[in-house]
Parts: C-alpha cells; structure tokens; sequence
C-alpha cells in the first residue's frame, strides 16, 4: 500500500494512478478514496493523473486518538501533494472533503494547485449560529454523534439507505450495491476519529478561507441535499468566493457524485478543461 508519514507519525494512504496534469480528490464523511472510484476511473481515461487518499482515521490510513480537525486535514493533503510534487494540481473535494480543500488552500496557499471544485461541501458554515442563522441547529450534529456512539453499524446503514443518497424520496431507486459500499467504507474507519469528525465538518467556519482562494473554484450542489442544505452552503460559498462559478442540480441529493455520476463527471471535465483567465 502506497504511504505517507505525517510529521506527528500518522500513516496517510493514498492511491496515485496514472500521468498527466493531477487531479487530487477528497472524500466525505465517514468515507474512503473508494467513493471517488468512478471519477477516477473517468478522469483517468481522459488523460490525467488521479490521487486520492484516506483522510487521518478513515480508511486504510491509521486510527489515530487526535488530530480530528480541520487543520489537521489540510496539513496532511499539503504533506501528499509536497510528497509528490504536484503542480498544476486541480483539486475536488465533496461534503467534508469540501472542507478540506478550502481550508488547505488558505492555510497553504495555491502555489501547487490551478483550480478547484466543491461538491456538496460543508463551507462556509455548517452549525446554527447568530451569525449564521440559516444553519442546523447543533442539537442535528449531537444527534449523529449520539446514533454513532450507540450503533455505528445500524447507523451507517440508514444514513445511506435514506437521506445521503436521496433514497428515502418517492419514486427513489435504491441500489443495494451502494448502500453496503458506502457501510463498507465506513466501518473501515475509526469510530474515534468519525466522532470527532462530526464537530471538524459541522462547527468549522470556513468564512475567511474562502476569502483568501484565488484560483477559479466550481460550486456544485443539489438542491435536494438532504445533508448539507444548499442555502446555508453551496449558494453561500459561490457568494464568498472571489472566483466561483456556482451549478445547481434540481432533484439531486448529496452523493450525486455517485447517483449521477455522468453528469458531475462531465461538468467537472469540462471545468477542468476550460481556460480560465487569471484572477487580479
């Protein structure tokens, strides 16, 4: 298995497949770099080099006790892309990943990357606050911790059988096959370091990030996310931003990477592809 070593001693796994300009992915939560399996494979039939990695905790990587935050995540995929000297890199983040993408941008700069997408993803603030009023209530994200804490198992079958997906939605298909990938996943990882995940991906304000990114960024969500509601996310963050270009899916849910693969795939090909003319 392909590693790195973080400089507090986490193992961070990745996959790195192919050549051509890179385009890095980072997954949601409580998931794995499989979940980016289809773009992968996708964008590695186009001619480009393809990495993703399992964030601290998750996956193949190691469980670590800490290091469940934000800053934490950016540093470890600014350690992958120096390890691997990327340059030109595009990075794609979904839900958590999303997170993790804006925060590592700001936090390291973009010296390494040319663009960015965010799917789904939880900037600019997840959590109900005064200043936030269109978020969730944080008695929302104490209720997954507590469905985690009693039966990770049962919970990690309902989140995907219903809300994640948009299974529970009338006329709904639900493919077993995904359901039970997205568990799989899941249960790979620790349940310390999904705990503590909860707080990283819901009470982090990731306002002031975006501020500072200045390469073009593409803000993709659904307007059926069940998870991370579009008003107080996507619409927010294409706002903030100095260079989005925002695309609402009607009907789509959370993991619309996966519910409608052809679609994301295509969009972000197209992104990834255009010329951008450099911001001021």
């Amino acid at each position: 298995m392909a590693t790195i070593t973080t400089k507090d001693g986490t193992q961070i796994y990745y996959k790195d497949w192919g050549k051509g300009q890179p385009i890095v992915f980072s997954h949601g939560w409580p998931l794995t770099a499989d979940d980016w399996d289809v773009q992968m494979l996708f964008f590695l039939e186009h001619g480009y080099r393809v990495i993703a990695h399992d964030r601290r905790g998750h996956g193949r990587s190691s469980q670590t006790g800490g290091g469940h935050d934000m800053d934490h995540y950016a540093d470890d995929l600014a350690a992958l892309t120096a390890h691997l000297d990327l340059k030109e890199a595009v990075h794609v983040g979904h839900s958590t990943g999303g997170g993790e993408v804006v925060h590592y941008l700001a936090r390291h700069g973009e010296s390494r990357v040319a663009k960015a997408a965010i799917i789904s993803a939880v900037p600019p603030l997840m959590v109900k606050t005064a200043a936030n009023p269109g978020g969730l209530p944080k008695e929302v994200f104490d209720g997954l911790q507590a469905q985690l804490a009693a039966n990770r198992a049962q919970f990690y079958y309902d989140l995907p059988a219903g809300p994640f997906y948009g299974y529970n939605r009338p006329g709904a298909k639900p493919s077993q096959g995904v359901i039970w990938n997205w568990w799989r996943q899941g249960m790979m990882g620790g349940a310390k370091a999904h705990y503590d995940g909860i707080v990283a991906f819901s009470q982090t304000d990731f306002t002031e990030d975006l501020k500072k990114i200045d390469v073009p960024v593409l803000v993709m969500h659904g307007d059926d996310d069940q998870i991370v509601p579009i008003g107080a996310a996507g619409l927010m963050s294409a706002k903030i931003l100095k260079n989005a270009t925002l695309k609402v899916y009607p009907g789509f849910p959370h993991g619309m990477p996966t519910t409608n693969a052809d679609q994301i795939n295509a969009d972000l090909l197209a992104f990834v592809q255009r010329r951008h003319q450099a911001s001021a």
